[in-house]
């Protein structure tokens, strides 16, 4: 990470299809640069630059997602693409989608589907869903589970928005089943006002390799695979995908 918390990578991310998958490439770079490495940190949040996990509406989550909103936040096209993803990956056992709302992008329905979200309107809405929790992630990063609940977790278009993320990647760790993986998918689109300052100033490779980087800082994951799961020509909505396997 610079100053401005741009993380540094390849130029380009792999497409779907790609013989090669990148791997972050952000480990150690600050050890490597003079700069504090932030997986020394007794709080790595705390090694990023100063104000870039704020944002610009600070206010409870909690109210600004009161009112039901019972629309989809990507087009049709990088719906699609969340969805293949899931098939490809077999994400089809006892799935946690963690803040969800009404639609979960899934090509099938998994086997079980605990979604996690904010608004209990927008969680009764979702046809997928076989149980729910309400939960505010960001006023109490530890999730209400038990350890081993679940196969795999996805998180859709909402990892922008954590204030303490590595904490809640780390956490999610211990929720996993052996094999377990976390499926973070996102677009460029997002709440400006609710989404964290060093989010909204980084490109949308930098925001790849970013959340590559939270789960190398949590601990408790393999490498990251970071991936673009939209070609690079595509006219709608970008997708892009980071997932990790529980070490």
């Amino acid at each position: 990470m610079d100053e401005l918390g741009q993380a540094r990578t390849a130029a380009d991310l792999p497409t779907a299809g790609d013989e090669e998958v990148d791997r972050c490439a952000l480990a150690g770079q600050r050890g490597r640069d003079g700069r504090e490495d932030p997986s020394r940190a007794t709080d790595p949040h705390e090694a990023f630059p100063a104000g870039f996990f704020d944002r610009q509406d600070p206010s409870d989550d909690a109210d600004f997602y009161a009112p039901p909103r019972l629309v989809t936040h990507i087009d049709e096209g990088a719906i699609a693409a969340v969805g293949a993803l899931y098939e490809e990956l077999a994400v089809d056992g006892d799935v946690l989608d963690l803040m969800g709302s009404w639609i979960s992008h899934f090509a099938a329905a998994p086997a079980s589907l605990h979604v996690l979200g904010m608004n209990a309107a927008e969680l009764e809405a979702n046809p997928m869903a076989t149980a729910t929790t309400i939960h505010d992630l960001n006023a109490e990063p530890t999730l209400p589970f038990s350890d081993g609940s679940f196969d795999d977790a996805v998180c859709c278009v909402s990892i922008d928005y954590l204030v303490r993320p590595i904490d809640v990647i780390g956490d999610l760790a211990r929720l996993l089943r052996p094999g377990g993986r976390f499926v973070c998918t996102f677009s460029n689109r997002c709440f400006p006002t609710k989404a964290i300052r060093g989010w909204l100033a980084n490109t949308d490779n930098g925001r790849a390799a970013l959340v590559a980087e939270y789960f190398r800082l949590a601990g408790g994951w393999n490498d990251a695979v970071v991936q673009r799961r939209t070609p690079l020509g595509h006219r709608g909505d970008p997708l892009f995908a980071v997932w990790a396997e529980r070490a």
